[in-house]
């Protein structure tokens, strides 16, 4: 991880190795006293100074970095996303690329923003820091999406890439992901390198960055854009499978497509447009980038009513297709007509099921299929994925939770040659077809989702009615997520308390159920409870728990890497819609009831 979570002590300072930690209060007084603090954030803090409880929020800890980077909310203190906490990051990763040698200098890093409030100060923050080192930066002049930052990083050759994004969290959060030379997020073994160079900056407030102008007459600094986009755009041709199917059905298949205000409206539109889907309505009101996601209730996919708007337009023109990409267009989500003659959004398992389905079948049609083809998804994504697989003979790789992990598989194919990238996919709405980039890509899914729904229209079906096929083939496969929002120190500690209590007391049964085998990602154990023989996982070390139940059905626990919640994860198979809608509400029932007594 990019740092760790450093929680101060109340009543005392100590030195520890490189650290200081000291009370909440002295980090207050430290900002307090800085002379030139940013005007925006001082006032903030004086807007609060007799509140305690809320001065000790912004101060008691530092912003916990994720595997690779760092996402919060906006505001002033340690505990808060600023231009401050954006400099330590970015010196880190500087101080890292740095020893690496001179190639790695000169090859320099590629930085992209969405449209997040302080996206375009935050990724000239980030410039100017590496620029006081001598790393160049390729900074896009205006925003772009998540996946053309990963594919920039492997089409201009540089050492990293960073992205600001807070992906589909609400308006108050930004955040700052990095990008390894390969266009992935960077690995667990180099982030947790960067880790020590962030936490060896000892004052945020002090961290020093060159003058802009200065650097881009240094050749330190130049901005980016269209070139790029074109290349992406090339790439993006290679998407669609059956071009003959494209140009038969393009031009009927009627699509409402929204950007939820975020980056996603021309690339998506171009794409669409250069495949030869041309009847695509805008949902307008959220078509222009808006830091406040005016007209949004929810910028991210997972959220059903982020898709009302889109939803109004679908009755108006009688849209086949609604699509929708969250601000950074890494995620995206679909709704299409149910035979109640409504309109409702799939789920990222469904939709993954759906797009894996035809792009493995269309492929054997084309005698386009290899021998050694896999497919890689994450432990909590629907088993449906792997049954589809297995009866294509496909193999399945499943990683811990995050793309990373997935790009981390496609990386290793590229330099052992033993197996041919296919698919990979996570239930929170990430798909990735193409390896042109190492990211989930929302791009991409949405012109692999409009041919899907052209192939479909043709036999005059819904992708409902291709989903009902699907069960119908391998069984009724029903997943569910429920989170529990848990803000603040106590949130925090409530959190470690649920999983701490699920550890030392081991479930037996869930909701009737036999818990076959127990996985616990920390320990790094697998334990199959009949017989109490463990074995190791072979996954890196992860806060997750998971019971696999008779008959197929599943739960696990882990806490959000991003957000201040715990995650419940469900699955179950039946033989119809009926029974896995029953079974999957009893094991939800039982487990929110269980954790809400806790």
């Amino acid at each position: 991880m990019i740092g760790t979570n450093i929680i101060m002590s109340e009543d005392k300072s100590i030195q520890k190795g490189e650290f200081m930690f000291m009370s909440w209060t002295k980090h207050y007084e430290r900002w307090m006293q800085k002379e030139d603090l940013e005007k925006e954030l001082k006032s903030e803090l004086l807007s609060i100074q007799q509140d305690k409880s809320a001065l000790k929020e912004h101060f008691h800890t530092y912003l916990q970095f994720g595997t690779a980077g760092i996402r919060g909310i906006l505001g002033p203190g340690t505990n808060r996303l600023n231009i401050y906490m954006i400099r330590k990051a970015a010196k880190g990763v500087a101080t890292y690329i740095l020893e690496l040698g001179e190639e790695a200098k000169r090859a320099g890093v590629v930085i992209a923003y969405d449209n997040r409030r302080k996206s375009p100060e935050f990724a000239m923050e980030v410039a100017k820091t590496l620029g006081f080192h001598g790393i160049k930066s390729y900074v896009f002049e205006s925003l772009r999406t998540t996946p053309e930052l990963s594919f920039a990083v492997r089409h201009l050759g540089t050492t990293a890439g960073i992205m600001i994004t807070a992906s589909h969290n609400p308006p108050e959060y930004n955040g700052l992901k990095v990008y390894g030379k390969d266009g992935g997020q960077v690995t667990s073994e180099v982030g947790e390198a960067i880790v020590k160079k962030v936490n060896a900056v000892k004052d945020e407030l002090d961290v020093e960055v060159a003058d802009e102008e200065e650097l881009k007459q240094l050749g330190l600094l130049e901005m980016i854009g269209e070139s790029v986009d074109q290349a992406y755009l090339e790439n993006l041709r290679t998407v669609i499978i059956n071009k003959e199917l494209v140009e038969e059905q393009g031009k009927e298949l009627n699509i409402v497509y929204t950007p939820f205000h975020g980056t996603g409206l021309r690339p998506v539109t171009k794409g669409l447009e250069e495949a030869g889907f041309t009847n695509v309505t805008i949902v307008k009101e959220q078509a222009e980038p808006d830091e406040d996601f005016t007209h949004a209730k929810s910028p991210n996919p997972e959220e059903h009513s982020a898709f009302e708007l889109a939803i109004e337009y679908g009755e108006r023109t009688n849209a086949d297709l609604l699509i929708g990409t969250d601000p950074d267009a890494d995620r995206m989500g679909i709704a299409v007509r149910f035979p109640n003659g409504k309109y409702e959004v799939l789920t990222g398992n469904q939709i993954g099921a759906i797009l894996l389905h035809y792009l493995l079948n269309e492929k054997k049609k084309r005698n386009e299929f290899p021998e050694n083809g896999s497919m890689i998804k994450t432990i909590v994504t629907s088993e449906l994925g792997q049954a589809i697989a297995e009866a294509h003979d496909v193999k399945t790789y499943d990683v811990l939770t995050g793309f990373k992990y997935i790009s981390e598989i496609i990386e290793s194919y590229d330099r052992t040659k033993e197996h041919e990238f296919l698919f990979g996919y996570e239930e929170s709405y990430g798909y990735l077809i193409k390896t042109f980039a190492r990211d989930k890509d929302a791009v991409q899914a949405c012109l692999l989702a409009a041919e899907v729904a052209a192939y479909y229209k043709k036999r005059d079906m819904t992708l409902y009615d291709a989903l009902m096929e699907i069960y119908e083939t391998y069984g009724y496969y029903r997943e569910d997520l429920k989170s529990l929002r848990l803000e603040g120190i106590d949130g925090a500690q409530r959190i470690q308390a649920i999983l701490s209590e699920l550890r030392e007391n081991p479930l037996q049964e869930i909701a009737g159920k036999q818990v076959k085998v127990y996985e616990d990602y920390e320990a790094s154990t697998r334990t199959f409870v009949e017989s109490g023989k463990t074995e190791t996982i072979d996954l890196p070390q992860s806060n997750v728990l998971k019971w696999k139940l008779a008959d197929d059905a599943w739960v696990c626990a882990r806490p959000s890497g991003t957000e201040p919640l715990i995650k419940f994860y469900f699955g179950v198979k039946e033989n119809s819609l009926e029974e896995s809608e029953r079974l999957l509400s009893e094991l939800v029932e039982y487990i929110m009831n269980l954790v809400n007594k806790s």
